[in-house]
């Protein structure tokens, strides 16, 4: 009876599992983002990857084919007499450090860039409060608040009646998302009001800590034909609504963009 019932809980618990909606998009690799930034990330990730499936493909395939060359039913003595090889030695050192110099070179190349916030055309400081982010675009003087939407705070509610599955982008919306230019190089300056917070979108492969009393910078320029929607969230454990503190990053035509500044710019006094 016990044995029966133990299988038919877990058939019942594999078939909720299977039965229940997915919430995000199930792949193998890496996406390749939307920035020139993360196209070269994602280069690398590639190079990376082939290189050591080259690897792996080798050395396994070498020692299958010993494996299945020198058995003992083929007829193989083992060679009880050579302990020690100074050319083997020589070889198995001198090859991985060259691959990893061959790894090392391009991989230096890009944490580098990834640093290089030199040349920017469009400067904004960011603001961490809990839970909510502060957008101030220091070539213009707009300035904007971004918190989480109305529709998705409503149901979010305990006891609300809402059913989250009718929100559009639940907990993942905001009432102002931050606007930019594509093909601009667009540097971030991040800090806090509170506690740490982190400021991650993964379509522009970036993520950076906000601490308070600090400055920390980040970079990107989305490519020109990539303008849309990106969503991200706070990544840094802030407290009670941490999970409720999304980024909503909408990228426009630079013309779109220049008409979105001078409708939020406030009128100089005369």
């Amino acid at each position: 009876m016990l044995r029966k019932s133990g299988l038919s809980g877990a058939l019942t618990a594999a078939l909720t599992v299977f039965a229940a909606p997915a919430h995000a998009e199930w792949a193998l690799n890496m996406t390749r983002g939307v920035t020139t930034l993360s196209g070269e990330i994602y280069s690398l990730h590639m190079t990376i990857m082939w290189w050591c499936v080259a690897i792996g493909v080798f050395v396994f395939g070498w020692m299958i084919v010993s494996l299945v060359r020198f058995r003992k039913s083929q007829g193989a003595v083992p060679d009880t007499k050579m302990v020690h090889s100074t050319m083997a030695e020589i070889i198995w050192t001198i090859v991985p450090v060259v691959i990893l110099i061959v790894m090392a070179v391009p991989a230096a190349r890009t944490l580098i860039k990834l640093e290089d916030a030199s040349n920017t055309q469009l400067t904004i400081r960011v603001t961490a409060y809990q839970w909510k982010w502060q957008y101030e675009y220091l070539d213009s003087g707009v300035t904007i608040f971004s918190s989480l939407s109305r529709d998705s705070d409503a149901a979010r509610q305990l006891d609300s009646g809402i059913d989250p599955a009718t929100i559009p982008n639940y907990l993942l919306s905001v009432d102002n998302p931050l606007v930019l230019p594509v093909g601009k190089k667009v540097r971030l300056l991040l800090t806090s009001q509170d506690v740490i917070h982190a400021w991650w979108v993964p379509a522009l492969a970036v993520k950076k800590d906000a601490i308070p009393g600090f400055i920390n910078e980040l970079w990107f320029q989305i490519q020109p034909d990539k303008a849309g929607i990106y969503r991200g969230q706070c990544a840094e454990l802030c407290g009670r609504d941490h999970g409720f503190m999304p980024i909503v990053v909408d990228a426009r035509s630079p013309a779109d963009f220049a008409a979105w500044i001078a409708q939020h710019k406030t009128p100089t006094p005369n």
